[in-house]
């Protein structure tokens, strides 16, 4: 007896019908973006970080005084429609200053990252990459870099070089890249055996061409979050040098600076301190949680 194929109901999804309900696919940074928009607290530090730049860049023009002109007859003034933040002790507006200092403080803090991401990437990927003695000997006279006291090296630069912008963030970076090379020469290290760099290796690529092509893009997510969490270090460190009156030479500003010359006359006009500190505080905190929220959105293990 044969039976009817109408006695018979498909049940389920037909299968020309499965691309239509199939997952669309996503690709690494977009996932990345995705994870990174569902972290508030990170959004609301990338949102800081942009209203800080913001301000660093028309912050100077808004309110018609300059940084750097003395006013002995409003010399202390209180926070008032005519200076929001108050003057300080030469009379300077303090808001046209804090956002001067904003522009130098966080220049310098990306500039340092950016050198340290230069040399890191670059001394970290060659030791990791060639291995052997050459790995041993990079590492260890990264480790003996290391092992000099920072505040001795940047007090002998200070003294050779003179204070300046230049020579600031060349006390920060002399040392500060060794933490990012020893970050890429670990994953190079797991990286350089995988089978694409040994297929590359086979069809003739030379050493230059593995590293830019291959090794360092995928170390990329670690690099990143490092420079991330090296700009706001960057910013304190400029900021504890210039208060302990290591910075930058007068007239120029930074929120370091200005936190130095608050301190003394904060029993009296606290607003000379208060609004430098303040800075420092939501930029630091600005940077940290945003390279938190890169750090958990760039991590393979929570990527579903």
């Amino acid at each position: 007896m044969q039976i009817s194929k109408d006695k018979f109901q498909l049940v389920g999804a037909k299968y020309s019908d499965a691309e239509k309900i199939s997952k669309p696919s996503l690709s690494f940074w977009k996932d990345v973006f995705i994870r990174f928009r569902k972290n508030k607290l990170a959004l609301v530090g990338l949102v800081l970080l942009v209203l800080l730049i913001i301000m660093a860049i028309i912050g100077p023009h808004l309110s018609g005084y300059d940084y750097s002109t003395n006013d002995l007859a409003n010399k202390n003034q209180p926070p008032s429609s005519e200076h929001w933040f108050g003057t300080d002790d030469l009379g300077r507006d303090v808001f046209t200053r804090t956002w001067e200092g904003a522009r130098i403080s966080i220049f310098i803090g990306v500039a340092a990252a950016l050198i340290d991401l230069f040399i890191g990437v670059l001394w970290g990927g060659i030791a990791g990459y060639k291995g052997g003695r050459t790995d041993e000997m990079m590492m260890r006279f990264a480790d003996v870099l290391y092992g000099v006291p920072y505040l001795l090296l940047v007090i002998l630069l200070m003294v050779v070089l003179g204070q300046g912008l230049g020579t600031m963030i060349l006390a920060m970076t002399i040392t500060g890249w060794i933490n990012m090379s020893r970050i890429v020469r670990g994953q190079v290290l797991s990286l350089k055996n995988q089978e694409y760099v040994l297929a590359s290796k086979t069809l003739g690529a030379n050493t230059s061409r593995i590293m830019a092509r291959h090794l360092i893009p995928n170390a990329m997510a670690p690099i990143l979050v490092t420079m991330t969490l090296t700009i706001p270090s960057a910013i304190f460190t400029e900021s504890f040098l210039s208060y302990l009156g290591l910075g930058l030479t007068p007239p120029l500003a930074s929120w370091g600076s200005m936190a130095s010359d608050g301190l003394p006359a904060l029993r009296y006009y606290p607003w000379r301190l208060f609004f430098p500190a303040t800075f420092i505080c939501v930029t630091i905190f600005a940077f940290n949680v945003v390279g938190d929220g890169l750090r958990d959105a760039l991590d393979p293990r929570l990527r579903k």
